[in-house]
């Protein structure tokens, strides 16, 4: 179903008029004809893609539900989840450092830092973090000139695809973490290993059990027998992924990667191709990367100890995020993100008993 909104400066609009209107009406000393009506279109439906590898059939639902407005509507309940579930986990976040040794979400302090940079004050950081995703998305939706309605029933099969997505991480989490309890003949699939969220939280050595202690959670060896203590530490772990998912795949996906682009093909004059390998690779290492360092607050902090099964394993996981980014925008990736952290979240739950 073709819906018309705006001017007919709307690609959607266009495609109205090519289809149902006839090209004589009213525009008889236009010169406008099919050929033209045709190829303008089909110039705004490449702006309106540039961002992305594939162009899809403009209505379809692949086509929405890669759309600004769709990776706003779609994500807003994740935000207002992990906005709130943090809180919960934490009554004193609002107020605490942002270095606290309590669990964050490394690229979401990224962005409390920059405004407290600008002026922000510390409870006011936390409020404005998820507005700057908003602007972001909100300026992006303008600029790509696609209608803005939302289709509310798009989100089952969004979630569907999300957890489908998700699947193949887990698979070679799993893979991946096996060989590393071979190696080591520890048996036991480590929750580090297998969820690619990353909490800051003071560095410990690695065990065979959790590595970083989870925000409210108290990780002494009686406490860990508590069921209570168990539910909690599993939805503090939900609750992280969520915000994971979410503020990752804004700085290192929809940030980071679209600036190298335009840093390797605009000022450097890379070839296309060669800035999509070269942004994808150094975005994915980075990734990677601030699970064990990372530069927050003005100094650099140490996460999870450095090991290459992690590692590698993380890179690959970024440059899967990377491709899904590029086929099908950013409100499939950060969902993928999320519910692959959630599933890891529960599984990891479920193996500890």
């Amino acid at each position: 179903m073709v819906v018309v909104f705006g001017t007919k400066t709307n690609m959607a609009g266009e495609y109205t008029l090519f289809f149902r209107e006839p090209f004589n009406t009213g525009n008889e000393n236009h010169g406008l004809n099919s050929e033209t009506v045709m190829i303008d279109s089909l110039k705004d439906n490449a702006k309106s893609s540039r961002s992305q590898l594939v162009s899809f059939v403009p209505g379809s639902y692949l086509e929405r539900t890669s759309r600004p407005i769709y990776a706003l509507a779609y994500l807003l309940g994740f935000i207002i989840l992990y906005e709130i579930g943090s809180v919960l986990i934490n009554t004193d976040i609002l107020t605490e450092s942002l270095t606290s040794p309590q669990v964050r979400v490394v690229a979401f302090v990224w962005v409390r830092n920059m405004l407290s940079y600008l002026g922000f004050t510390q409870r006011w950081t936390w409020v404005a973090t998820p507005l700057v995703l908003v602007v972001i998305l909100m300026s992006l939706q303008i600029t790509s000139r696609t209608p803005w309605r939302v289709y509310l029933m798009d989100f089952i099969p969004m979630t569907v695809e999300c957890i489908i997505l998700a699947v193949p991480l887990i698979v070679l989490s799993l893979v991946m973490s096996h060989t590393a309890a071979a190696d080591t003949q520890t048996g036991y699939i480590d929750r580090s290993t297998i969820v690619a969220g990353q909490t800051i939280a003071s560095a410990q050595p690695l065990a065979s059990g959790p590595a970083v202690p989870l925000a409210g959670q108290d990780t002494s060896p009686a406490a860990e027998q508590t069921p209570d203590s168990r539910a909690h530490g599993v939805i503090a772990d939900m609750v992280t992924g969520i915000g994971a998912g979410i503020y990752e795949e804004l700085v290192f996906r929809l940030i980071l990667i679209c600036l190298l682009m335009m840093i390797f093909q605009d000022v450097l004059g890379v070839s296309k191709a060669a800035s999509i390998i070269l942004s994808v690779g150094i975005a994915a290492v980075l990734f990677s990367a601030h699970h064990h360092i990372f530069f927050v607050d003005g100094s650099v902090e140490f996460g999870e100890p450095f090991t290459l099964i992690k590692f590698l394993f993380r890179t690959l996981a970024g440059v899967y995020f990377a491709v899904i980014f590029a086929f099908r925008g950013f409100s499939i990736t950060a969902g993928t993100h999320a519910f692959y952290n959630i599933i890891a979240a529960v599984f990891n739950a479920w193996l500890a008993g």
